[in-house]
């Protein structure tokens, strides 16, 4: 072989066709004298047909009670040849495709039609000799015609069909070029719209920033913080009693035992939210003692029962509750910093920071679901455009291979 050939792959076809033109001409040049001779052997097959029909009929007009019947039989079995012969249609177009389908069609007729034959001549023997005889005889020509064509279909011209072939692969190739620009294109939009949406979260963080840097909401915040870290600190400090207290709000809310409405509600408080149940108890905690003297009297009343290590390390944290005063300094952090919260709530720089702060948010909620959708659409058009991609460069060595076969020159197709 010569040195490669670089082709651009839209030039490729109309150079594969002037490589290959002296070899292919011949061959269509054949094929196209054998569609000739089989339409001329279809068409004596039909005018066999039709003297036979003419012949029947003339002795059909006879009413002769011998030979009636068999006419009547040979000119139907004529009609129905000539029926059969008009819808084949053999067209000029000589491609391995159209003599694939004419090879089956016509296979298919002739096969019918010798059935028929088969059938029929028996019904109308002996009269209607010779024609019978010259269905017979244009009959076998039209088969041996058939051959010719089923020969010539999968022999002499299988140096066209990979030609053909080449051509259909060339056509395939540039589709999925095309749709791979196509993805291209989603791919850049969809990175356009990410790039986009990223801006967007950006500016909408730098906003929520902004209004966090104001002195109230700045405070609201470090206030907030402050009230996380004594919210930690008071459930250390009532962590023995959680099990106790929880079983006791059981008891409390059954006929078993009853307590009043207001320290209900307080354990329910302390349940619920520990640190507002502290924060708006007055000096001392008094309904927290309450609630705890509750607890203990239903324990010595057999209302409630507890495991006796639980109860034993409850008892050491209500001996500090209630003796040593060990919420005392909490209780004041608690107050203050529950009042503090609500004042800087109240004012109306907070309430308005809050509400923007607040509709932020949920904007910045909203754009990073489109940015997760787009990320995700991105991925799979990534992964679609990475197969695409790979197709494409086999179906080029395959197109390559073959061309390089049908033309003996090696090439290189340029996308």
């Amino acid at each position: 072989m010569a040195d490669t050939l670089e082709i651009p792959l839209k030039e490729l076809k109309t150079w594969l066709e002037e490589e290959t033109s002296s070899t292919l001409e011949p061959i269509r040049a054949e094929g196209t004298n054998l569609l000739s001779n089989a339409r001329t052997k279809l068409e004596e097959l039909g005018d066999s047909s039709e003297k036979m029909l003419e012949t029947s009929e003339k002795e059909m007009l006879k009413n002769s009670p011998k030979t009636y019947r068999r006419a009547r039989t040979a000119y139907k079995f004529a009609r129905d040849i000539l029926e059969a012969i008009d819808k084949l249609d053999i067209t000029d177009n000589v491609t391995h495709e159209s003599f694939r389908i004419l090879c089956d069609n016509l296979e298919k007729t002739l096969i019918a039609i010798d059935r028929e034959r088969a059938r029929r001549f028996r019904q109308i023997s002996p009269y209607f000799i010779f024609d019978r005889r010259r269905f017979d005889s244009a009959l076998k020509k039209a088969a041996d015609s058939l051959k010719e064509l089923q020969d010539f279909s999968l022999h002499g011209y299988a140096r066209a069909k990979a030609v053909e072939d080449s051509v259909a692969m060339i056509g395939k190739l540039s589709k999925s070029i095309d749709e791979l620009d196509k993805v291209e294109k989603r791919k850049s939009q969809v990175k356009s719209r990410i790039k986009d949406v990223e801006k967007k979260i950006s500016e909408t963080e730098r906003r929520i920033a902004s209004i966090g840097s104001k002195d109230e909401v700045s405070e609201l915040a470090q206030t907030r913080q402050e009230i996380q870290e004594l919210e930690k600190s008071l459930r250390r400090n009532l962590r023995h009693l959680e099990k106790p207290f929880v079983k006791f709000q059981k008891l409390v809310q059954s006929p078993a035992y009853r307590l009043p409405l207001s320290e209900t509600k307080k354990l329910n408080q302390y349940m619920q939210n520990p640190f507002e149940a502290l924060a708006t108890e007055e000096k001392a905690y008094p309904q927290l003692r309450t609630v705890i003297q509750g607890m203990i009297d239903a324990i010595a009343k057999g209302k409630l029962r507890l495991k006796k290590s639980r109860w034993r390390k409850a008892q050491e944290q209500i001996k500090e509750i209630l003796d040593k005063n060990s919420l005392t300094a909490l209780h004041e952090s608690c107050s203050e910093a529950f009042s503090k919260r609500e004042q800087l709530l109240a004012s109306e720089a907070v309430a308005v920071s809050t509400r923007r702060r607040t509709k932020l948010e949920r904007n910045l909620d909203r754009l990073e679901k489109q940015k997760k959708l787009a990320d995700s659409r991105l991925a799979v058009l990534e992964r679609r455009y990475n197969a695409e991609l790979e197709d494409i460069e086999n179906q080029r060595k395959d197109l390559e291979n073959t061309v390089s076969e049908i033309t003996d020159k090696m090439i290189k197709v340029a996308l």
